[in-house]
């Protein structure tokens, strides 16, 4: 099985719903999105998929979410915008794009961090 990573990242403002805490209160993350896609063989390239394609279609939807307050959203006005379901989100829409997407790591910090992967 062969593996290929891209990273990219965005910044966004969120509030936890049904959290007790600091978290409940408007805050922001400077947010990293790793994006993870898998293949049992190779393209005629040599590649499972091209990092620039992938990374490409991984903007094109970070860029939905950059600089916008994630609970204003449609798909957040009803989904928590913790950094699981982010995860799930970005998952969706990348498993969309025909590339065989594993699993989205979502960090919200350098030492927290959330995957989705079905």
């Amino acid at each position: 099985m062969y593996k290929v990573r891209v990273l990219s990242d965005f910044s966004a403002a969120h509030k936890l719903r049904l959290y007790k805490g600091k978290c409940e209160n408007v805050h922001g993350h400077n947010w990293k999105i790793e994006v993870t896609a898998r293949s049992r063989g190779l393209d005629k390239t040599g590649m499972v998929v091209d990092f620039k394609e992938l990374k490409e279609k991984l903007n094109l939807i970070l860029d939905g979410l950059d600089h916008k307050n994630l609970n204003d959203l449609k798909y957040f006005k009803k989904v928590n915008p913790t950094s699981e379901n982010i995860a799930k989100y970005i998952y969706d829409r990348a498993r969309g794009t025909g590339r065989n997407v594993e699993a989205v790591t979502v960090w919200e910090s350098d030492r927290a961090c959330a995957t989705y992967e079905p």
